[in-house]
């Protein structure tokens, strides 16, 4: 059996993610927790921003690739791996299979930023360029499978493994940060969403996802009660355009309370704002979790919020990017 088939059987629980925690230590950045005065008063909240964008790769995802990589058997690591992404989780797992020693071949939509494909080739990982679209991704995965049996997939999201992984950073938030009310995190294909929502369910946390409003398919699977194909590329939000998997969905369903959906120009808007009030460089993803609570002031005013700034893979050559021309386009 393979490694996504034995594993992908395992209950995922809390005590999962608390594992995970311990197993991925000594490689991840135990990355800090910000807060800022104008942004508080912007908003009237008090909010806190776990900013993953300095983790590892620049992104989250290096919390879930380590953590699925050091599950492998020593065949299985010998094997090498692979998997299909827009450039974060491709990057993490590339430099997790370089720190580990594991060969990692990466699918990367030809349309995918840049910045976030060199990022994936920087550790050394084999990259094959396909074309956007889920339809392409099944389509690389099954020919990987088919020519290089022995060795692993890697999921960007849908997977305990993963999820866990991505879990542990809602909780060094809610270790770090007492008495949140709400815990916002951005949403594509749910790893770290779900992952979040079990540590705020267990803190009595109301859990709540932001998404692009031109890639709102986890809205729409969490109003229709099924999972819904995700649209055509449309959003600058490009790590988040993708389906939720069923791993994610069924964690989501039980434990997320809202999914907000935001405009572009105000993502953009909200990344200005974090450029400019916390002098950090996040990517349009990371900035809908801002842009939610701005979007809702009269709904968030006066909670503790705990934002997770996801990543900060900007690919400068789209710079800058303006809310006028995004409102007129």
């Amino acid at each position: 059996m393979t490694w996504q088939q034995t594993a992908g059987n395992e209950a995922l629980e809390l005590d999962t993610i608390h594992q995970a925690q311990q197993l991925i230590e000594p490689y991840i950045v135990h990355t800090p927790v910000l807060s800022n005065p104008i942004l508080n008063q912007l908003t009237g909240a008090s909010l806190w921003f776990k900013c993953e964008n300095l983790q590892r790769t620049g992104a989250f995802k290096f919390r879930g690739a380590c953590h699925a990589l050091l599950q492998l058997t020593k065949s299985q690591r010998q094997a090498g791996v692979y998997t299909v992404s827009s450039g974060n989780h491709g990057a993490a797992l590339a430099c997790a299979g370089q720190i580990l020693n594991v060969p990692v071949t990466v699918a990367v939509p030809d349309n995918a930023p840049a910045s976030k494909k060199a990022n994936i080739a920087r550790y050394g990982a084999h990259i094959v360029e396909i074309s956007p679209g889920m339809a392409a991704r099944e389509e690389a995965i099954a020919r990987f499978q088919q020519l290089h049996p022995a060795s692993s997939f890697i999921p960007p999201y849908n997977h305990p493994h993963i999820i866990a992984g991505q879990g542990t950073a809602a909780l060094e938030l809610v270790k770090e940060v007492a008495d949140l009310d709400t815990l916002i995190t951005p949403v594509g294909g749910g790893g770290l969403l779900s992952g979040s929502a079990m540590v705020a369910h267990s803190q009595s946390i109301r859990m709540c996802a932001a998404e692009p409003e031109l890639a709102n398919d986890a809205w729409m699977s969490m109003q229709r009660g099924a999972i819904q194909p995700a649209h055509p590329p449309s959003s600058i939000c490009d790590g988040l355009l993708t389906n939720l998997g069923g791993h994610t969905f069924d964690v989501i369903q039980r434990y997320v309370d809202e999914i907000i959906c935001v405009s572009d120009s105000q993502v953009v808007a909200a990344m200005q704002l974090i450029w400019h009030e916390l002098k950090l460089v996040v990517e349009p993803s990371s900035a809908t979790v801002l842009a939610a609570v701005l979007k809702h002031s009269e709904q968030f005013k006066g909670q503790r919020i705990g934002l997770i700034l996801s990543g900060g893979n900007v690919d400068l050559t789209r710079l800058p990017w303006s809310v006028d021309r995004l409102e007129h386009s």
